[in-house]
């Protein structure tokens, strides 16, 4: 969760139904930190609007609201609380950490099993595994240091099954 340039300017980032606090040091990274450090794009508040299609449903809308950190052990901590229209509301849990270069992993409290995150290019490609074996792929492509768009497609039996189209953006 899944779920910009993949460390864009995203001081109050992932609001995506996110919540939790995070240091006013860390909210002003430079740029360049930033793009180092690609975590930082979640640090602070963040918004999440998207629509989603499940096959043989009507598509509703999913509006979250984030807010995440980096722990002292430089784990970004980010929790989102999502509302999903004419369903459910809840609260996603992220912990990612980067494990090698271009290369992070971590969990999120709706997986089964590990989140991994791969920059590739510009963009940024998280997999990981949901109960009844559903296979996630999201693509975060960042627009600017404000703002990513993100692109899901789920798979059962190699099948999409559900495909979700929104954008995150950092608020203050």
């Amino acid at each position: 969760m899944g779920s910009g340039r993949g460390a864009v300017n995203w001081r109050r980032c992932l609001e995506l139904a996110i919540g939790l606090s995070i240091p006013a040091a860390a909210t002003c990274a430079s740029t360049a930190e930033r793009e180092a450090d690609p975590l930082r794009f979640f640090v602070g508040n963040t918004e999440m609007v998207s629509t989603t299609k499940i096959i043989t449903q009507k598509p509703f809308v999913t509006h979250s609201l984030g807010r995440g950190s980096i722990g002292e052990d430089g784990a970004l901590e980010l929790v989102q609380h999502v509302n999903e229209a004419g369903r459910r509301q809840f609260d996603r849990f992220w912990h990612i950490r980067k494990v090698a270069p271009n290369r992070f992993g971590g969990t999120m409290s709706e997986a089964n099993g590990p989140v991994t995150v791969e920059k590739r290019g510009a963009r940024y490609l998280f997999r990981f595994r949901l109960k009844d074996d559903l296979a996630v792929e999201e693509w975060l492509i960042p627009q600017g240091e404000s703002a990513a768009r993100i692109l899901v497609t789920i798979r059962k039996f190699g099948i999409a099954v559900v495909h979700t189209q929104g954008w995150i953006r950092r608020v203050s």
